[in-house]
């Protein structure tokens, strides 16, 4: 046979042979574009997305490659029942009577399983019916499980972003482009850790949590309880969904007398924190009686008033300042609103509305009658801390995208200055004893608030809540914690108030996240007490 026979035919064998190839390549393709019909594609339509880090770098939500588990129910080969039977026992989600109507169906494709574990897919592979499909595709991870999940909500099986950061950035992530956070891992996990066990120990039905940076409004750390895993989105506690630190509402007790003399001393309502007022065991107001947990039962000075959280002395001030001004602080604060930050997760205040009369006014002074968010509290610590500006909260980290705004004037800089030793009193020498964190100059504001139940107060059930900010003589971060329904244990002697449950949450947090934060313990620091405990007298006197 001719040499150039013999090359024509390896030539045309050549080209055959790379048809085939081609015409198979086109017809996996085309089955896995268009193979899907009713119920889904034979390769996942699921799109890859940005990675989403928190402030040092580390991956937050990443997508890999994941497995999925189809069948094409025209192509099996295998007795149905009997294979039905085999899947239920691989895949439980379903009864076999189940996977029989599936196999059935006369659909072309159906999904079985999205996101299946590779150990499965080859125990389904080993079942070696070719009606049994098997693909690749991405998938949305979230390495650090839990964490911080109520900020980086989730994406749903098709890669749509559901909640939290995800949902709110969903086109920039669709892009592939990756999003950087202001939440600090290691703060997050000390945050999260030392709430978590609070919640636990004193049965607890919630609790959420913040650390702000007071001077740029970062987010360092949020969280709510209890937690949602981004992996499982379905599979957990019936509201671990529900964002407590930024979609819940609720009354904040005595949190707000700080804004309350803050207010005063801006209004020159309160010239001097040894102010007097007639603290009596109880003050009529309309047809209520306001009462204190620690009556004094004589005069008491305002410094006096905030050691011992008197609700009697507070609702004598914002009886001072009058409703009408005490709203326009309660709007430059941003409290009348929802709370400023990127998450959509965000609840409404109640206030008392149209019924802002002079009781409302007094009740408000001491944080009942009006209901925040626990962000928002950080948020107004934050303001009445870093000199008097309000400044809305963020969970981007702060650069040349997202740069610091000047803020709003809410607070004189002499008032901020001033709040530090009333507040570092309360800590010292008042009902936050157990928040202190011994070197870090914890100033704070412990609140107990009843909750409502069958439309009325109950003090069977409340609200606990610590907000503490530190170093005081220098502040920079705001920490605040709340439990929702805490129950009285042995070691609190029946006690179910915010001192006892949740100011030690603020103290274990500060301990651990200070060092993380470049705040060093220095028993030799203070601040400034003299200015407060000159008004202070010996109990009993």
């Amino acid at each position: 046979m001719p040499q150039a026979t013999v090359h024509a035919r390896l030539m045309l064998l050549m080209l055959l042979f790379i048809a085939a190839v081609a015409i198979i390549g086109l017809r996996i393709l085309w089955l896995g574009i268009a193979g899907g019909g009713a119920g889904g594609a034979g390769v996942a339509a699921t799109a890859a997305r940005g990675d989403i880090y928190d402030r040092n770098g580390v991956p937050l939500a990443q997508t890999i490659d994941a497995w999925s588990i189809g069948v094409h129910p025209q192509r099996l080969i295998s007795d149905r029942a009997e294979l039905a039977q085999r899947l239920a026992q691989l895949m439980p989600e379903r009864s076999a009577a189940d996977y029989l109507r599936i196999l059935n169906s006369g659909r072309r494709f159906t999904y079985l399983r999205r996101r299946a574990a590779p150990e499965l897919v080859a125990a389904v592979n080993a079942l070696g019916d070719p009606g049994l499909a098997f693909a690749r595709e991405p998938d949305r991870l979230y390495p650090q499980g839990a964490l911080a999940s109520h900020v980086l909500g989730y994406a749903d099986i098709e890669g749509r972003g559901v909640a939290g950061i995800e949902r709110v950035f969903d086109a920039e992530l669709r892009a592939r482009r990756s999003v950087t956070l202001s939440i600090d891992r290691r703060v997050q996990q000390a945050l999260e850790s030392e709430l978590g066990a609070a919640m636990a120990r004193f049965s607890a039905i919630g609790a959420a949590g913040v650390v702000m940076d007071i001077h740029s409004g970062e987010v360092l750390a949020l969280t709510s309880l209890p937690e949602l895993n981004p992996n499982r989105p379905g599979k957990g506690a019936a509201d671990a969904g529900f964002n407590r630190a930024t979609l819940g509402v609720y009354e904040l007790g005595s949190t707000f007398k700080p804004f309350t003399v803050a207010m005063a001393m801006d209004l020159g309502v309160v010239r001097s924190l040894g102010q007097l007022y007639q603290c009596p065991k109880a003050l009529k107001a309309g047809r209520f009686r306001i009462t204190d947990t620690h009556p004094f039962g004589r005069a008491c000075s305002v410094a006096e008033i905030m050691q011992e959280s008197s609700n009697i002395g507070t609702a004598q001030i914002a009886e001072q300042i009058g409703g009408g001004r005490q709203k326009e602080f309660l709007r430059r604060m941003h409290f009348l609103r929802p709370v400023a930050i990127e998450l959509k997760e965000q609840g409404r205040p109640l206030t008392p509305g149209a019924n802002w009369g002079d009781i409302s006014t007094m009740t408000v002074g001491y944080g009942h009658g009006i209901a925040v968010s626990p962000l928002h509290l950080a948020t107004g610590y934050a303001t009445l801390f870093n000199g008097g500006l309000w400044r809305p909260a963020t969970v981007i980290r702060r650069g040349p995208a997202n740069p610091v705004p000047a803020g709003e004037r809410v607070f004189s800089a002499d008032t901020s200055y001033k709040m530090r030793a009333l507040l570092r009193l309360v800590v010292t020498h008042g009902t936050g004893s157990k928040a202190d964190a011994p070197g870090y100059r914890v100033g704070g504001k412990t609140g107990t608030a009843e909750k409502i139940v069958g439309g009325r107060y109950t003090g069977a059930a409340v609200v606990t809540t610590f907000a503490g900010v530190f170093p005081m003589d220098a502040p920079r971060y705001v920490v605040v914690a709340m439990l929702d329904d805490p129950k009285a244990t042995k070691e609190t002697f029946g006690f179910h108030t915010a001192g006892w449950n949740v100011a030690p949450v603020v103290s274990g947090v500060v301990s651990r996240i200070g060092p993380m934060l470049g705040v060093i313990p220095d028993p030799a620091r203070e601040a400034n007490l003299g200015e407060v405990l000159p008004f202070i007298r010996p109990k009993g006197h």
